[in-house]
């Protein structure tokens, strides 16, 4: 185990000493690198390969209080890129050479880790090997967690795969946020965000500090359409492993299941489509059909690269120190990296959408102040700006009213009967969070809505507040 003054040496070199690129609030000392190990709290969405790097990135810059939330089991696809899990504890050393471990798979070694919560040995892994620093690790979906479960943090790192997952985390962090009278934000509500993704030998990173530098939604365009195939080649004229993946996934499966929506996070729904391909493949003679492929064609996964995920998880993990402790100044905004021929990087900084439905102030939304909590339901889904379904609403971090889990469902049924206005505590005007489904390019989506909510008639209430409502 390192020595712990050793492993601070360089850190110390940040946090202990003037620089010219700091930022307005930074006062070197050894007062802040004790205040960064006891106060900073940081959490850490995903523990694939990115979020390994990440954990191991962060413990080693000076963080002790991290938590990590992942939904996922270890596969041995797993093992080559991310390090923190091993196939038995006597062969660890050996992961670097693919034959031996080819080997050793066929002839039945215990698979140590293989099948266990990512987070839970991601966490144990790091906390082993690092001393001094607790890890909490959440095996369970981001959305099963309450909203001020994340307002627990000071700073969230993605490493995550997916767009809808950034979309939702996103959502949350932005939820957090407040705007004063001239629809400025307020500083102490800002929840930043250090967000890393790659795609082989690519990569990015980006600062997203809500209401200041661009967030997700703003910048959705960055992020290409999934390729999709014409059903009829996907029906009758298949010619890749793809092909048949999308058979089984897109057509077979609504044949055969009906309406049992395809969980592509449910390991027998995706054994049934990897079964499915095969005999796909075998009636048309193409090659190629693996359950790895499989996983990758329907969560549209591109193959990941050790290298890439610890390059762009240590400028994730820098990013993360410099929003801490202001020891420099924080990226502006979004760093790219390509080593596919070379290497290449560049920073570009992108301008916040002021009218993003997320990141702004909220849509402003002009009700009676006697319409009843479902009647409001009932206006988000008709919207044109919202579109939302299956809405469960929370008022200052009070349940209004919640889909899910069935005893919250059963505890606020009662609530729907009620006037919003006084289950809102009679205020004139105030923020509600709605949380629910939208679609969007034929897909349903989870999303988290801010809602202006204006009461008219009520006293308070100015011409200027209602313009633009509903």
């Amino acid at each position: 185990m390192a020595d712990t003054s050793s492993r601070s040496r360089d850190l110390d070199k940040l946090l202990l000493r003037p620089g010219n690129l700091v930022g307005p609030r930074f006062e070197p000392g050894p007062e802040l690198r004790d205040d960064l190990q006891a106060f900073a709290k940081v959490l850490v969405v995903g523990a694939g390969g990115l979020g390994c790097e990440l954990l191991k990135d962060l413990a080693l810059s000076g963080f002790r209080n991290l938590e990590v939330i992942d939904m996922d089991r270890i596969e041995v696809t797993n093992l080559n890129r991310q390090f923190l899990f091993r196939l038995t504890s006597y062969i660890s050393f050996l992961q670097h050479h693919l034959l031996l471990l080819l080997l050793l798979t066929c002839f039945a070694c215990r698979l140590e880790d293989v099948g266990k919560p990512k987070a839970e040995v991601a966490a144990k892994r790091v906390m082993e090997r690092i001393s001094g620093v607790e890890i909490v690790p959440h095996f369970c979906r981001i959305e099963d967690k309450e909203i001020e479960f994340y307002n627990n943090f000071n700073i969230i790192a993605l490493g995550l795969d997916s767009i809808e997952a950034r979309s939702y985390i996103n959502t949350v962090a932005c939820s957090f946020l407040e705007y004063d009278s001239d629809d400025n934000p307020q500083e102490e509500t800002i929840k930043p965000m250090v967000d890393g993704g790659t795609e082989g030998f690519k990569g990015h990173a980006r600062v997203i500090m809500p209401g200041i530098t661009p967030c997700f939604e703003c910048t959705i365009w960055l992020f290409p359409p999934q390729v999709k195939f014409p059903l009829c080649t996907l029906a009758e004229t298949p010619r890749t492993a793809a092909h048949c993946i999308e058979y089984a996934h897109l057509i077979k499966w609504n044949e055969v299941h009906g309406g049992v929506a395809f969980d592509p996070d449910n390991p027998e729904h995706m054994k049934w489509v990897y079964d499915e391909a095969v005999k796909r493949a075998e009636l048309f003679g193409i090659p190629g059909v693996t359950y790895s492929l499989t996983q990758g064609v329907v969560k549209n996964i591109i193959p990941a690269i050790a290298s890439t995920n610890a390059i762009i998880s240590a400028a994730c993990a820098l990013e993360t120190l410099k929003i801490a402790t202001e020891c420099s100044k924080t990226l502006s905004n979004y760093l790219t990296y390509n080593g596919s021929e070379g290497l290449h990087t560049e920073v570009a900084e992108f301008e916040r959408d002021k009218d993003c439905l997320v990141c702004g102030p909220g849509i402003r939304i002009e009700l009676d102040p006697s319409i009843t909590l479902q009647k409001f339901m009932d206006l988000l889904e008709e919207h044109p700006k919202l579109r939302l379904s299956k809405a469960s609403i929370t008022h200052r971090g009070k349940n209004l009213y919640m889909q899910a889990p069935p005893v919250l469902e059963e505890m606020t049924r009662s609530n729907l009967n009620l006037s919003l206005f006084n289950l809102m505590g009679k205020l004139p005007k105030d923020v509600v969070h709605v949380n629910g489904t939208t679609i969007k390019n034929d897909q349903k989506f989870s999303c988290l809505r801010k809602l202006r909510v204006v009461f008219k008639g009520v006293d308070g209430v100015t011409d200027m507040d209602t313009a633009g409502g509903a």
